[in-house]
């Protein structure tokens, strides 16, 4: 699929997370902060209300930037074609703000105290929220994956790697927020259980 042929929601996703990486570092330089101020930081002291929004479009380096969107290149165009560009959008935004409820709640379970919690920052609660409506929309279509570079159909990945991502999450302090991933799916899972509640598909 070419740039010409994605749909306008994905389209304008990709353009505004990359141009909040290259560009939210020297924004907040020319405002006397840090590029780490567009992360999510949940100590008082740091804690800023847009934080809430610019954390999904800011990504740690190249590589967590570059996986983010490959995956809302693959699944996003197909999806907001199924639904509609309205619907994609808010089925987006409310997998990255449940994926943010998930992960909020259980680090401040773990840590007991929100000076504790590091900050969080990506569009992976989202994006998995794009997997988990993939797999349930098109469970028989094949992903051929990059690593390990194998074939596996949609609905098994999807359960592979949220078992994955719990197991991790329960086992594994790696600075990686696996409960957001798992707050995407399970948010995602709830608004399309919701929408076939409305007869909506």
């Amino acid at each position: 699929m070419g740039f010409g042929n994605l749909t306008d929601v994905v389209k304008n996703l990709l353009i505004i997370n990359v141009i909040m990486f290259l560009g939210g570092g020297e924004l907040m330089e020319m405002l006397g902060s840090s590029r780490d101020m567009l992360a999510l930081q949940y100590h008082p002291t740091y804690f800023e209300p847009y934080q809430v929004i610019t954390h999904m479009f800011m990504h740690a380096d190249l590589t967590h930037l570059f996986f983010n969107m490959f995956a809302l290149f693959m699944f996003g165009p197909i999806l907001e074609t199924t639904w509609g560009s309205k619907r994609f959008f808010i089925y987006y935004f409310f997998t990255a703000f449940g994926a943010l409820a998930l992960h909020t709640l259980v680090s401040y379970l773990m840590h007991g105290s929100f000076q504790e919690m590091g900050g969080v920052l990506g569009a992976s609660g989202a994006v998995f929220g794009l997997l988990l409506g993939f797999g349930v929309y098109y469970p028989n279509n094949v992903i051929q994956l990059l690593i390990p570079p194998i074939p596996i159909k949609a609905k098994y990945f999807v359960m592979i790697y949220a078992a994955l991502e719990l197991y991790l999450g329960l086992n594994y302090s790696d600075g990686v927020a696996h409960f957001a991933h798992l707050g995407g799916a399970l948010f995602g899972l709830i608004m399309i259980w919701g929408w076939r509640m409305q007869g909506k598909h």
